[in-house]
């Protein structure tokens, strides 16, 4: 099943390149694996998926203690200082950086580990209370002052768009974020790139892709429904 459900996901997603004129390969899918077993994870790996989303940084580490050592993996969940220390040297990409203060913590473990860390910042483009990310009128002044930080670098933003029943009414969203980004662009901010751009998810990943997408983080479509009771 996972396999059928994988392959029309690709689809899907060219589909949506297609249509926007845009290339498939300027899209990765990240198969977002939060609570599901590593056998399922492996069954995708199988299938040469090496991009997997996590939300827990717990889960993450226990899995890749077991897991290939090529999976790229994306922390996508909210995170707290006190669990960026598990996560430098581990981690490709972390999408939920929604404040200097954050920002400052994988700044300090990267300078003291010697490494690296490639970061989004997590904007709530449709001003949810429920959700974290910060507003898009803050997006501009954070960048700023995290692009002086050493030892990571800002690759773009994320957001995760309302929860809708028709895909359409999220496209306002991903066309404002797509703007903010260009604006930021535009800037010429050292250490800021602007190149990715993480928005999208199973309900509504095709439309996202239409607006500039880069990223799409895709769990349900591939792996099912998640059981929160386990």
């Amino acid at each position: 099943m996972l396999k059928e459900n994988l392959k029309k996901v690709e689809e899907n997603i060219s589909k949506a390149c297609e249509k926007a004129g845009r290339k498939r390969d300027e899209v990765t899918l990240i198969a977002v694996s939060k609570t599901k077993p590593a056998e399922m994870i492996r069954e995708i790996y199988d299938q040469g998926i090496r991009t997997f989303g996590e939300n827990k940084v717990q889960e993450m580490m226990e899995k890749q203690e077991i897991l290939p050592e090529d999976i790229q993996w994306h922390m996508i969940g909210h995170l707290q200082r006190n669990k960026v220390k598990y996560l430098i040297g581990h981690v490709a990409l972390i999408h939920s950086v929604d404040s200097l203060r954050l920002a400052e913590e994988i700044s300090r473990l990267s300078v003291k580990n010697q490494v690296t860390t490639d970061i989004l910042i997590e904007v709530n483009i449709a001003h949810e209370e429920t959700k974290f990310g910060i507003s898009a009128e803050e997006t501009l002044a954070l960048v700023e002052e995290a692009a002086k930080l050493s030892n990571i670098r800002i690759k773009g933003l994320m957001t995760i768009a309302p929860y809708v029943e028709d895909p359409e009414e999220n496209r306002e969203y991903f066309r404002k974020i797509r703007q903010l980004s260009v604006d930021i662009k535009r800037k010429n901010i050292d250490n800021v790139s602007m190149d990715v751009l993480s928005m999208g998810m199973t309900g509504d990943y095709m439309v996202a892709i239409e607006e500039g997408s880069t990223m799409v983080r895709v769990g349900t479509g591939i792996f099912g429904a998640r059981n929160y009771n386990l």
